[in-house]
């Protein structure tokens, strides 16, 4: 296929994957190698298409996320929420740069890890919808710091491709007592710092290899990613309210089992 249809596949993915629990990186990646796209660029596009869908949550949340910045100097609960997504933040920063090279040069290149990972993960999700201890918090603004850093810690998981990023947070907050419809919102709000630090580190790391023609492609990606977001960030919440997280615990079962039948063929 050409590669721009390539680039709207991917972003459509990655868009329909980033906020649920069902590892974007681990579909983009098994997507990549199901087209039989080259490693290099194709790995660094899926991880900088990530900002497009990170923007759609700014989008939708900017007026909430806007009054907490103007509140800040006055408001000590809008500094505390600002605290606690920095914090949640902070596990990724470090160890996001000590590990950089081997996440991207061997653990992006190994399907059938990206496969199990999807699979344990699958089923710690249904473990934790069908026992969730009792949640003691219900709004993602008003976590405390030490409940943030769990979440951040938990976070760290999702460096290892098909973990998912939403999935570890989202875990991570209901174990630590945070109600499900809270987690997921927390782990959107700790998405912001998370991708943009990702994707700009991810730049920079790759400046020298990148192209004009490339960029064309990465802002198609990119473009894609964040109107497939936009709709994905509105639906998540009303879903998990509803249905809880058992179906994208199958699903990740469904999927990494499929790709573990495909690899061995």
């Amino acid at each position: 296929m050409p590669d721009w249809l390539n680039a709207i596949i991917l972003g459509l993915i990655e868009g329909l994957t980033e906020f649920i629990p069902v590892s974007s990186t681990g579909h983009l990646l098994l997507a990549k190698s199901a087209l039989g796209l080259p490693d290099g660029f194709w790995d660094t596009f899926c991880v900088l298409i990530q900002l497009g869908a990170i923007l759609a949550v700014v989008a939708l949340y900017f007026q909430r996320l806007w009054s907490v910045l103007i509140r800040a100097p006055k408001d000590a609960e809008a500094r505390r929420f600002i605290a606690s997504v920095l914090v949640a933040f902070l596990p990724a920063v470090v160890l996001g740069v000590l590990l950089h090279d081997l996440i991207k040069e061997v653990l992006f290149e190994s399907p059938r890890l990206i496969c199990w990972s999807l699979i344990v993960g699958g089923v710690a999700l249904l473990a934790i919808d069908r026992w969730p201890p009792p949640a003691r918090r219900h709004d993602a603004m008003k976590l405390s710091l030490p409940t943030a850093l769990g979440v951040g810690l938990m976070q760290c998981l999702s460096m290892i491709p098909g973990v998912s990023r939403s999935g570890a947070t989202i875990v991570g907050g209901v174990l630590l007592g945070v109600e499900k419809r809270a987690a997921a919102e927390f782990s959107f709000f700790l998405a912001i710092p998370t991708m943009a630090g990702a994707f700009a580190y991810d730049l920079y790391k790759s400046r020298d290899a990148l192209n004009l023609d490339q960029a064309g492609l990465i802002g198609l990606g990119f473009l894609v990613a964040f109107v497939s977001g936009l709709v994905v960030v509105k639906a998540m919440l009303d879903f998990v309210s509803r249905r809880g997280l058992a179906p994208f615990g199958w699903w990740r079962i469904v999927v990494g089992v499929a790709g573990l039948v495909l690899l061995a063929r």
